[in-house]
This record gives C-alpha cells, structure tokens and sequence, in this order.
C-alpha cells in the first residue's frame, strides 16, 4: 500500500474546512478531529483492491456483451442484459471520478492511464473532467461550481424531475452531459454568460485534458468504423444497441438522479456537511439494486468523500463508520435513499420538517 505524489499547485483538491451554522459539528471540527495518524491508513492506496475493482466492472461489462450476443434475436435477455450494461457504465465513470482525484493507483502514471481507459469507454474525458471537478470540490455551491446547474435549486416539484429523468432517458440530454465532460463552460444564471474559471488550473493539466478530449474522440469514430469494417452492418449495430445505447439514454438519468440525491435540496450551503450528502441504500434487494445502478464503488458516502477527497473508495465505509462513532456526523446530510427521494421530488420551494437532518443512524 502506497500514497500518490502531492499533486502540483493548480492540481490539487482542496479541503473544504467550512463551519456550519446550526451544525452540531464544524466542517473545520470534522477534519481536525481526525488526527494525522489516525487518518493515514483512510488515504492509503491499495493497488490490488483498486485492480479488482477495474477488472470486476470490465469484466461485469464483457460478460454482460457476450450474454447479449449469445441471445441475440431473444430480445428480453438483451434488454436485461443492457441494464447491467448501463450499471457498469456508472461504474466506469465512478472509477475515472477517482482516478481523476489521484485514488485510483499508488503509480501517477497507472492511475492516469486506467483512469484514462475508464473514462474512454464511456465518452468521458477523465483529464478535463479533474479540471472542472476540482472547482466542484474547491468552490462547492460557490459561485465557480460548475455542477450547480445540474443539482441546484431543489426541490422542484415531481413532475418537474420526473420529466427531467424521462427527457434524459430518450437521450436528448446526453450530448450536454458529454459536453461538460470535454470541459464545456457553465452558464452563469444571473448574467447568463459563459464562465471558464480556471484561472487556478496547472498548464500540465490544461495540456493533459487537450490530448485526452483526442483519445476519447478517436475511440469513438474508430470503434463504429472497426466494427462496420469486421462484420458490416449487424456488428455495427450490436455495437450501437451493446455499448452506445445504453451510454446515450439508460446512463443520463442514473447520472442525474445520483447527482441530485448527492447535492438536491440540502440542508444547507455552507459546508460539506449539509451541502453534500451521503444517501444509504438500505439492505434487501432493493437495496442492492440501488446500489448496483446509481451507487457503484461506495459512491453514495459523499459527505465523506467531500470531508476528505483523498480516501479512496473502499475505504469510505471504515470512514463513515468511524465518524459515526464520534458523533462527526451528527446534523449531517445523511439519509436513507428512500427519505433523499421524498426530499429532493418534493414540492417547489417546501422541505418537510420531518426530513431536516437528525442523528445518524
């Protein structure tokens, strides 16, 4: 087990040490509260558990292909199998989402060249998308967030959601999700011009996200012309009904709905404790199947991954644990799922008194 190198000034992510007001605890209390030595083995890189958890979604993902080709023509199997297609998808992106925050491998250069291959396969940039992740990290709900357009201003109402996620999956939406991962500016609500507020960002990663934005645009003209040029027109289009598809419509509402249970309606804006939220699935089959589709990887421990952006994935739920114990997460966002799905489809404008943060459980 290993630690990445520091990541250079314009690269880095950095804490979010904000104090609640009304919190039991502090932003900056939850963070000193772990002392450096009790931290160290949360932000400790484990390259094989990173390993299994690549190959087990590649893995998951060929399988999956391979069952749809197999039944190709029994249109129900292929149905099924392109919703776990889609899961994978998910989980593709959650693993360049660590990547991108230096998690993924204790090597820069692995961890950039898998995270890379993660964000390929499903239309992603990984390099542009750390550029503008780190203003969502360094500057959450501030005015240089860029992700403030896609979870803000909730609750909204069902119907207003409901008619999101129902546009989302015709794909509509998807060539603005893809947009924003190859670096396209946000849109100022209030002057309505576009902002590009990299200012803080390194030259080496401006540069990185330039040539990445090329590898990602290569696969995806080559892989149809590969596919058209190996086995004409039926391969082309199990390509499109195995791999884009699922990309294109069944992935943009997955990706939306964890977006806003992740910041939707918080309790507050003024910390990671209450402007992110960490959602628990629950147990059963349900539970699982919430977190196969919208919680890969651990992800749905976003309060402690804001807390602390340098705890890999399979370390989150140690960490959750451990706050819990001290009390740190006390008026935090943390939620079942299905109490986060009452909240952010609630009326415009209304947060039901009985589901404002309370002890965690």
């Amino acid at each position: 087990m290993a630690q990445t190198a520091m990541p250079e000034q314009g690269e880095e992510f950095r804490d979010d040490l904000r104090a609640p007001t009304g919190a039991a605890v502090s932003g900056r209390a939850a963070r000193r509260m772990l002392s450096a030595d009790e931290l160290a083995p949360f932000i400790e890189l484990d390259d094989r558990r990173s390993a299994r958890a690549v190959l087990q979604t590649i893995g998951l993902s060929a399988l999956a292909v391979a069952a749809a080709l197999a039944a190709w023509g029994n249109w129900w199997i292929v149905a099924l199998c392109v919703f776990v297609i889609a899961a994978q998808q998910h989980a593709l992106f959650v693993l360049a989402h660590d990547a991108a925050h230096y998690r993924l491998f204790s090597s820069r250069r692995l961890n950039d060249w898998v995270g890379r291959l993660c964000g390929v396969l499903g239309g992603v940039s990984m390099c542009t998308y750390r550029v503008t992740h780190r203003l969502h990290h360094n500057h959450l709900y501030g005015r240089q967030d860029p992700d403030i357009a896609l979870n803000g201003g909730y609750p909204r109402g069902k119907a207003y959601l409901l008619r999101k996620l129902a546009i989302d999956l015709t794909g509509w939406t998807a060539p603005k999700t893809y947009a924003y991962f190859f670096g396209a500016p946000s849109i100022n609500d209030d002057t309505n011009v576009a902002q590009r507020p990299l200012n803080d960002t390194s030259p080496a990663l401006r540069q990185a996200a330039r040539g990445d934005r090329w590898l990602v645009a290569a696969f995806h003209v080559g892989a149809p012309i590969v596919c058209f040029a190996s086995g004409g027109l039926p391969a082309l289009a199990r390509w499109f009904v195995l791999w884009m598809l699922p990309l294109l419509t069944l992935l943009q509402p997955i990706l939306r709905l964890r977006a806003v249970a992740e910041h939707g309606a918080p309790a507050g804006y003024d910390s990671p404790l209450r402007a992110a939220r960490t959602n628990l699935p629950g147990d059963g089959p349900i539970g699982w199947l919430v977190r196969g589709m919208l919680f890969p990887h651990h992800v749905n421990y976003h309060v402690e991954h804001h807390l602390y952006p340098a705890v890999p994935h399979y370390r989150l739920p140690a960490l959750h644990r451990l706050l819990r114990e001290r009390g740190l997460l006390d008026g935090a966002e943390v939620r079942p799922f299905s109490q986060t799905l009452q909240r952010v489809f609630a009326p415009k404008g209304s947060i039901p008194e009985a589901l404002r943060p309370e002890r965690s459980a």
